[in-house]
């Protein structure tokens, strides 16, 4: 018997292999892209990374950096339409960075941290009667090591 009438006597089976032909890429393109990063050191002794911002998220969305050495970070949007906005504000650790990224643009924010902590990256873009894109996700950390 060949292996399409003993698939096709199971519906379990040809539901497993659909569902199993979906998850697989899936799976593959979330392993492949890069959530959390080391913030690497370049030969100037910057740390320098690229943030891609979309609707409504960050990627990666977790940083890691070293304190007491520049951090030079450029937020690359890749909407049409929507403006976001890039903030990292805690006062408690003399942090406040508030920058405008128009859609389709980027922008480069530098500074040294000083005061190892964690701290949030996001968007506060809001338009009258919806959640803010924070409230909706677009959140990320910056983790000072």
């Amino acid at each position: 018997m060949d292996l399409y009438l003993r698939v096709a006597r199971k519906p379990f089976a040809m539901e497993f292999l659909v569902v199993m032909g979906l998850l697989l890429p899936i799976s593959l393109l979330v392993a492949g892209s890069p959530l959390t990063i080391s913030v690497p050191i370049d030969s100037d002794g910057v740390q320098r990374a690229m943030v891609e911002v979309d609707s409504f998220t960050f990627t990666p969305h977790h940083l890691i950096v070293i304190a007491g050495q520049p951090v030079e970070l450029t937020f690359k949007s890749v909407t049409w339409v929507v403006p976001h906005s890039v903030i990292i504000d805690d006062p408690r650790f003399g942090l406040h960075i508030q920058a405008e990224l128009p859609a389709g643009e980027n922008r480069m924010i530098t500074f040294t941290p000083t005061i190892p902590g964690s701290f949030a990256i996001y968007c506060d873009r809001k338009l009258p009667f919806v959640k803010s894109h924070r409230e909706k996700g677009q959140e990320g950390r910056l983790e000072v090591r």
